[in-house]
């Protein structure tokens, strides 16, 4: 038995760099991760969101309400970016996700503040998200003692020493207990699908021509297309299975409330399990190893946690961020399922999100099928 060498090691290891450069898949990941990373941390995410889009029912056109207004948006929470007509519009606005605040200032705002009896103005928070909500309500609580501090003078001014001028009522909806549970596990649905489908998809087709198989395959009159769905059908219901159970889970153990919307779920559902499965076919097309098809479905989970408000409020990232995440189907999955389960979301509220699903399913599919190859190179 030979013993140690330093010129065998040195030979080894120049060979194992060659093969590192020669695999530049690999070496692209090895380089593009960290930075990726480093800028998705270090920039987008923010667990203190501020301008959250805010609308408003500002029942009375007064001086005291134009100072609350002010006072809103000094703070730097609060974007205000409807004005609603009626309560229902404003339950409407908010309940379809397009606002994260519903403020309401009453038709008796004024009277009350001057006579000291009681004035309230109503906050309705998103409560879906608590982290996302909470440290714009926090700031509310400076709101009565500072947003009417210049108006309050004369004989108003001792009621403001006193006591303060209003009261701000905060109803958190949705969610009025902040249970994390109720954003997080809905939210798990579209993380664990897109790890499994994915990476299942690209691996099982990538195997396949590591060993040989798919050489046969390709051999067959079969077209493109009918190998998609043979491949991808079994795994459809390997997806339908995670979602019963993840929901079963989620409704015994977490509590997590299910008000509705189930037409609009089954059809998100659906869009994603085979758009997810559509897109491990095409990361099969162009891996050329198991190694290479596990990279790259980690190169699309890895945004797909971070970017799409399952790990940070979405709102909080800052706008190129907040692009990209309305690039990423899971945002929209995710939008579809805390939507259906915790506010009730009918089809017709949904029907963005489900577009831009189907949409995701269209392309992936027309690009798997114009990468895939009859022939082996």
């Amino acid at each position: 038995m030979n013993g140690f060498s330093a010129t065998r090691v040195w030979a080894v290891l120049i060979k194992e760099f060659k093969q590192l450069t020669r695999d530049r898949l690999t070496y692209a990941m090895i380089l593009a991760l960290p930075v990726i990373q480093l800028l998705l941390f270090g920039y987008a995410i923010n667990s203190e969101p501020r301008h959250l889009p805010t609308a408003l029912l500002v029942q009375e056109d007064s001086v005291f309400a134009r100072s609350i207004l002010s006072g809103l948006r000094n703070s730097a929470y609060f974007d205000l970016v409807a004005q609603a007509r009626s309560p229902s519009e404003l339950d409407e606005l908010i309940r379809r996700g397009e606002v994260q605040f519903a403020i309401t200032i009453p038709g008796d705002f004024t009277r009350r503040v001057a006579r000291g009896d009681k004035a309230q103005i109503l906050v309705e928070a998103d409560a879906t998200d608590p982290s996302a909500t909470g440290p714009a309500v926090a700031a509310l609580a400076a709101l009565p003692t500072q947003a009417l501090a210049g108006d309050l003078k004369g004989a108003l001014a001792p009621r403001l020493q006193a006591k303060p001028a209003f009261e701000v009522v905060v109803h958190r909806r949705y969610n009025p207990e902040a249970v994390t549970a109720y954003n997080i596990v809905p939210g798990l649905l579209g993380v664990i699908l897109s790890m499994t489908l994915v990476m299942m998809t690209s691996l099982s087709v990538t195997r396949e021509t590591e060993r040989g198989t798919m050489e046969s395959l390709l051999a067959t009159p079969v077209e493109p297309i009918e190998v998609m769905i043979g491949k991808l059908a079994p795994y459809v219901l390997v997806g339908l299975a995670q979602t019963v159970i993840i929901l079963t889970i989620a409704k015994l153990l977490f509590h997590v409330p299910m008000l509705g919307g189930w037409i609009g779920l089954a059809l998100g559902i659906g869009l994603f399990i085979v758009g997810s499965l559509a897109l491990g076919f095409l990361i099969s097309t162009a891996a050329q190893s198991q190694l290479q098809a596990m990279q790259m479905s980690f190169f699309y989970i890895l945004p797909s946690i971070l970017l799409s408000g399952f790990m940070f409020p979405f709102r909080g990232m800052p706008g190129w961020a907040q692009a990209l995440g309305e690039v990423i189907p899971v945002t929209h999955f995710l939008r579809v399922v805390r939507g259906a389960l915790l506010k009730g979301q009918s089809l017709g509220d949904m029907w963005r999100e489900l577009l831009a699903l189907l949409a995701f399913v269209c392309v992936v599919t027309a690009l798997a099928m114009a990468r895939y190859r009859r022939t082996l190179d």
